[in-house]
């Protein structure tokens, strides 16, 4: 590969400014080519992102709506396909990479990386990134939760080339297709994702041909130099100093019980970061572990969050150190599993949101609902040819509560910011189930002065199949979602299963694989809300009864969370009154009391949870205990660690 020498004169201003933009719409268009072009329903729902990058496969620009996990990884995998075929490069050539060992998240995500070249001088790069809804494996749509190495995970691409000079390898292709569950599918997004990327080439060519090689090549350059210029001057404008947190991933299924500590100590010094994991667990013997360039990636993301008026490119990485121990949950290696790399994603998130929210309390928010992916496969039997089916679905929840604001209602998850909310119609068209129950989870969100968002509550219908098996990703289930500065939690994760002609429902848990499922099964969950921000009990009343018009609040909860007591006098007509002088005494009450709750004997709560006296939201919000919440079983360690959080976040802030 021969790298461009060529110098210009610094940009002018306006220039500077056309081009910036250009850059960011450029890879906006590969976009909406995608859109318009992609085989798989998961893509056509915005599982994608898109980059371009300059010669040396730094990010020079990503798009407005380009889901926030692959914010940190793109650069990455460019430059792995640099290292690969440095020297045998041509125009027309596109390169396949999935690999999360070089930097990469899972290997759904598959990148499509075009070489863009002027004449015969290589300028940059452009790249297209979509999940595919199956490479592979064990299970059907290759989250195998019980996964202790990538060899039951799926395909493994390193990078290899797809297209040569413009004509299609399909040899290359079919063989990647045929390892796959919807070969059908893969074939056309490959195609789509290589003509975004050549949407990309005919945009930046044609600046090239309006401002000149060496204009557009500097202005690659000079947008990485501001982005780093600005992030370097407000991190030299805020005080030295060391946060430090921990979050916690639910259990090591190949352990006892016992949550999984991810610590992060955050350093500012001058004009750089440092984000060190040093404590964080090793890696654990299922997918829920993370390589080092997804959890870099996960840094980036919660990072940017506070910077939102900033474009983002590898100019933002450039001020950011990040210690990851070798063989731990944030820093897998060959061949440890990594497809479920989102959950540590997600922990880190929320962890470096509380950390900066301490910096910035104008923008302070607590922590937000955990992602979950629900996967089937089998034959769908409502047609003659019994094709294969791949039913992939993910959920909005809440978003934290913030300072001043309650948090985001029914929102896509903090791992995937710019992902679509499934449409029910989609999904009943592609796959053979029936959605009977969709609406706002009441009491999902977690109680605060200003609460947590919402999150929803889900039922579906599997129809005619054959051999169909499912699987569930999530998390959040012992590790609720917490809330911060008095804030309470928000509620389990978790789904359950109604047999076909049966009436009792089965507790399946936040994480299972392989089960197998059956035309007339039911299956329910619901997304967590967000946790809640400040004291509960110095919510307006007012405020909390608008929540009971809205259903987002029970009655009950109203007054056992709020200490708001309210009557009903008209449902149907949404009107309600606060009985003020019981409000003051049920507020006065539970201050008297809540401490004791939350320090109350773990055993004691859970007889009272196996003999009804309290429920799931009581056990989590008021006594501080985590339990198995099919038998009630008394989870000790789990509990312990819980507990620590719950005092530090909450009963810390109770005056």
């Amino acid at each position: 590969m021969t790298k461009l020498i060529e110098t210009s004169p610094g940009l002018d201003p306006v220039t500077f400014e056309v081009l910036k933009n250009s850059f960011i719409t450029t890879v906006d268009q590969m976009a909406e080519q995608m859109l318009r072009t992609c085989y798989s329903f998961v893509i056509y729902n915005r599982d994608f992102s898109n980059a371009l990058h300059d010669a040396d496969g730094n990010s020079v620009a990503q798009g407005n709506y380009d889901i926030a996990v692959h914010v940190g990884t793109l650069h990455n995998t460019c430059k792995e396909v640099i290292r690969v075929f440095e020297g045998d490069m041509a125009p027309g050539d596109v390169y396949a990479i999935n690999d999360p060992y070089a930097g990469g998240t899972h290997f759904s995500d598959v990148r499509l990386v075009r070489p863009i070249f002027d004449e015969d001088k290589l300028i940059g790069f452009s790249q297209s990134n979509g999940h595919w809804s199956d490479l592979g494996g064990s299970v059907p749509g290759s989250f195998d939760v019980t996964a202790r190495d990538m060899f039951r995970e799926g395909l493994r691409i390193t990078p290899l080339r797809l297209f040569q000079r413009g004509r299609f390898c399909s040899d290359v292709a079919n063989m990647i297709a045929a390892n796959t569950r919807d070969p059908a599918s893969i074939i056309g997004d490959i195609h789509s994702q290589a003509q975004a990327t050549q949407a990309a080439e005919r945009e930046l060519l044609r600046l090239v041909k309006k401002y000149g090689r060496g204009q557009v090549m500097r202005g690659m350059e000079e947008v990485q130099d501001y982005v780093e210029r600005a992030v370097r001057k407000r991190l030299a404008e805020l005080p030295d100093g060391t946060w430090e947190t921990v979050d916690y991933i639910d259990r090591d299924l190949g352990a006892g019980e016992g949550m999984i500590p991810i610590r992060i100590k955050m350093t500012i010094k001058g004009d750089a970061i440092h984000y060190d994991f040093t404590g964080s667990h090793s890696t654990i013997a299922s997918m829920y572990n993370s390589a080092p360039g997804a959890t870099f990636s996960a840094v980036v993301a919660g990072m940017k969050t506070f910077f939102p008026d900033l474009p983002l490119n590898s100019g933002f990485y450039r001020m950011i150190e990040v210690t990851a121990p070798k063989n731990s949950i944030v820093s897998a290696e060959w061949p440890v599993a990594v497809t479920g790399f989102l959950m540590p994603f997600e922990k880190i998130m929320n962890a470096i949101f509380e950390m900066w929210s301490k910096i910035m309390p104008e923008r302070a928010i607590a922590c937000a609902f955990n992602l979950e992916y629900l996967l089937a496969g089998g034959r769908d039997a409502r047609k003659p040819e019994k094709p294969i089916f791949m039913f992939y679905e993910w959920l909005p929840g809440g978003w934290g509560g913030r300072n001043g604001k309650d948090g985001a209602d029914v929102t896509t998850a903090c791992f995937g910011t710019g992902l679509m909310s499934q449409p029910n119609e989609g999904n009943e068209r592609v796959n053979p189930t029936r959605t009977i129950e969709f609406q706002i989870k009441q009491d999902s969100a977690g109680p605060g002065k200003w609460r947590g968002g919402v999150g929803v509550q889900k039922t579906s219908l599997l129809l005619e199949a054959e051999n169909a098996v499912m699987s569930y990703i999530c998390d959040r289930e012992r590790a609720v979602v917490w809330g911060v500065e008095g804030g309470l939690p928000s509620m389990p994760h978790g789904l359950t299963m109604k047999r076909a002609g049966e009436e009792t429902e089965i507790w399946l848990g936040s994480v299972f694989s392989d089960y197998s499922v059956h035309t007339g099964d039911q299956f329910a969950r619901p997304t967590a809300g967000g946790g809640g921000f400040g004291d509960p009990l110095e919510r307006k009343p007012r405020k909390v009864m608008e929540d009971v018009i809205d259903d987002y609040v029970s009655l009950e909860r109203a007054k056992t969370d709020y200490g708001v007591v309210i009557r009903e006098i008209d449902r149907d007509l949404c009107q309600y009154e606060i009985d003020e002088a019981a409000t003051e005494a049920c507020r006065a009450d539970i201050r008297a009391k809540r401490k004791d709750w939350a320090r109350m004997d773990p055993e004691e709560v859970a007889r009272k949870y196996r003999s009804g006296e309290i429920d799931t939201l009581d056990a989590v919000r008021h006594y501080a205990v985590i339990l198995d919440w099919e038998t009630g079983e008394l989870l000790p360690k789990t509990t312990a660690q819980f507990r620590e959080s719950f005092e530090k976040r909450t009963v810390a802030y109770w005056a």
